[in-house]
């Protein structure tokens, strides 16, 4: 029997830039029976506090926690995402593979490198994997959507999605890396100090700007489509 298709794919730099970005709507659409994966392109092997065993624990907590059907890691290196063959090639056969409906990627905008990096690398393979001949041993595979998500900072977005009900659950899976959210031992980062409030703050802010407890922003380069919900029904 063939695995149901998956319907979102969302790729970060490291494990807990989906989190942070779209934790919430990644609860919500699990609890309605989506299929999700996340996929991050790194091992975040250069961060301040942890070790790459440990961050990849927290990880599949964390995607465990908002009900993630599965979880990759690719091996492009920590601060060394750069849109090359191989790296390209990487994440297309990763879209090729799971053929996701939607894919959604970092914005481009943000105060670490890695994640425009991303969100450019990321951008280039949806478009790739739908060439035939582009690295033709899979079958090419374009998805229906490309949106990107907020990392750091507050932008004003294109589209919301509504996680009132779930913002405990994008909570809980920040919280499950202990090792970058909390000072124990480590050094003090911007993550240390009250990030995970932060992130609160900016949802209930984009909460307010549609009449919800909660929202997460989104990009797109494309227009959206509306079939049957003009009227919010």
């Amino acid at each position: 029997m063939s695995e149901p298709p998956i319907d979102i794919l969302a790729f970060g730099a490291h494990a807990d830039d989906v989190e942070i970005g779209m934790g919430g709507t990644i609860a919500k659409y699990a609890a309605k029976g989506k299929r999700i994966v996340i996929c991050d392109l790194t091992h975040a092997e250069l961060s301040s506090n942890g070790t790459v065993d440990l961050r990849l624990e927290e990880a599949n907590k964390a995607a465990e926690i908002l009900g993630a059907s599965e979880r990759i890691t690719l091996d492009i290196p920590d601060r060394g995402i750069y849109i090359n063959e191989y790296h390209l090639k990487k994440v297309v056969e990763v879209i090729r593979t799971l053929r996701p409906k939607a894919i959604f990627a970092p914005y481009e905008k943000d105060r670490h490198p890695d994640h425009g990096n991303a969100s450019r690398l990321i951008t280039e393979a949806y478009f790739s994997a739908g060439i035939r001949k582009f690295h033709g041993e899979l079958d090419a595979h374009k998805p229906q959507h490309l949106y990107y998500y907020m990392i750091n900072g507050f932008h004003r977005p294109d589209f919301m999605v509504d996680i009132e009900g779930y913002m405990d659950k994008k909570v809980d899976s920040l919280r499950a890396y202990t090792s970058q959210f909390i000072q124990a031992s480590g050094v003090a980062t911007p993550l240390t100090k009250g990030y995970i409030e932060s992130v609160e703050a900016r949802e209930t802010m984009m909460g307010k700007e549609v009449g919800s407890l909660h929202a997460e922003g989104f990009f797109t380069h494309s227009p959206i489509t509306l079939h049957h919900d003009l009227l919010g029904e």
